[in-house]
């Protein structure tokens, strides 16, 4: 990283003849290439004194070392290309550096770390969509991103949404019209039903229209690759899978170099615009969990599916694309980066509010096998009834829609403990579940 000494001014990068700070002149990440591979052939960022980790520049500002320097860099003659910063919220070499990771990991030109999950989704639809816009998008969607799409956007921009099913293909064609759909937009696995959507067919079918896709792959990383299998964008919520912590928040826009640079733009961006500026701090944290987010996604899976499977043979009703009667299974097997499985959600469909949060209450307070909370990608196992709260904002016939039954408990299965440890914790609790001398 190049520091602002008046005695070195050779260490600012030579001049090109952009100064956008995300070039488009070439793809760096081949599309077969397995994502860590390309995590670990991303450009590494030394500290300032040359550690082996990327300094933190937890400045707001940045000085220059000549006035006529400030009026060049707020013409757009010099940018961070060129190691010119002016403002964090707009540039900070830190967050450009996890941004280049997440660039990487997705296959895309260019990528911008964000503030929250819901901040990475709000500027992208809010940068491709003009007032009057039209979305089309999956009826099973993350509840907050539901309810953006269905009442904050018509309200604030008259940007309106079509909610279909986004396994069938004709209604999501049908409902896609060219010259007025300006997104497509759905989740790779969805929340909290897990459909997989068929990203290489839905991404043909908008782009013969004109269509730009978005889609969120929370839920998946390291699992499927959707710009490698031809979506524009793709989003994060870095809170998830990618922390594994549970103690940050955070989020990604990954796609165009053009639409990164157009969200950035000091009059018409998104995210410059409105503010959902990453703090610098985390992203270095989430810097250094990067490298491993590939082995602990591999666990999460292969936990995911021993669990479905002994489950499946315990009676319960399991939810889970990595066994075989999934009806989307062959499709995320087609799908999937070898070797990272089949994701690390899973859903257990007690039929009703009543026996799912007796079945968690006891997990969580007899077992110990999980921890009753909202969010996932934790190393131990979290549980919640989706209907009454993550999807919560849905009304009823939304629900009944999308699949969501009043007893359907999301599972985002961890890997603290052995996997025999954790498994003989779900016997106990379903032993006394189905014990009907036990009382609650």
């Amino acid at each position: 990283m190049a520091t602002l000494n008046p005695t070195m001014p050779t260490k600012k990068r030579p001049l090109s003849s952009s100064s956008a700070p995300f070039s488009a002149s070439k793809k760096h990440h081949p599309l077969a290439e397995d994502p860590a591979a390309a995590l670990a052939n991303a450009r590494h960022e030394f500290g300032e004194h040359g550690g082996v980790n990327m300094s933190i520049e937890a400045s707001a500002t940045f000085t220059v070392m000549e006035p006529e320097t400030m009026r060049r860099m707020f013409s757009g003659e010099l940018g961070p290309d060129r190691d010119f910063f002016i403002y964090s919220r707009h540039f900070n070499p830190t967050v450009l550096g996890l941004g280049r990771l997440m660039a990487a990991m997705e296959g895309t030109e260019a990528a911008y770390c964000t503030a929250s999950g819901m901040s990475a989704v709000s500027s992208v639809l809010l940068q491709l969509c003009s007032a009057g816009g039209h979305v089309v998008a999956s009826r099973t969607l993350y509840g907050g991103t539901h309810t953006l799409l269905a009442n904050f956007l018509p309200r604030t921009s008259n940007i309106t949404t079509s909610f279909v099913d986004i396994r069938d293909h004709d209604a999501v064609n049908q409902a896609m019209v060219r010259g007025k759909t300006n997104v497509l937009y759905f989740e790779t696995m969805s929340n909290p039903t897990l459909t997989v959507a068929n990203v290489p067919e839905l991404c043909r079918m908008a782009h013969d229209k004109g269509i730009t896709v978005v889609v969120d792959n929370t839920f998946s990383p390291m699992v499927v690759s959707p710009a490698r299998l031809g979506a524009d964008v793709v989003l994060h919520s870095m809170s998830k899978f990618i922390s594994g912590g549970a103690d940050l928040i955070a989020g990604a826009v990954c796609g165009p170099a053009s639409l990164v640079n157009s969200m950035m733009d000091t009059h018409q961006g998104s995210l410059m615009l409105l503010g959902p500026t990453m703090n610098p701090k985390v992203a270095s944290e989430l810097a250094g969990r990067l490298p491993h987010l590939g082995l602990r996604m591999k666990e999460h899976s292969n936990r995911a599916l021993v669990y479905a499977t002994r489950m499946r043979k315990a009676g319960l009703k399991v939810i889970y694309p990595g066994l075989e009667d999934h009806p989307d299974h062959a499709t995320l097997k087609s799908m999937a980066t070898k070797e990272y499985g089949y994701g690390g959600l899973l859903c257990v469909d007690m039929e009703t509010e009543e026996r799912a949060n007796r079945l968690m209450n006891l997990l969580q307070n007899c077992s110990q096998f999980g921890l009753m909370a909202v969010s996932l990608g934790y190393y131990e196992t979290l549980m919640s009834c989706s209907g009454s709260s993550t999807s919560s904002e849905l009304s009823q016939e939304e629900k009944e829609l999308a699949g969501i039954s009043p007893g359907l408990v999301r599972m985002s299965i961890g890997f603290n403990g052995t996997l025999e440890q954790k498994w003989s914790q779900f016997e106990k609790a379903l032993s006394r579940m189905q014990d009907p001398k036990f009382v609650q």
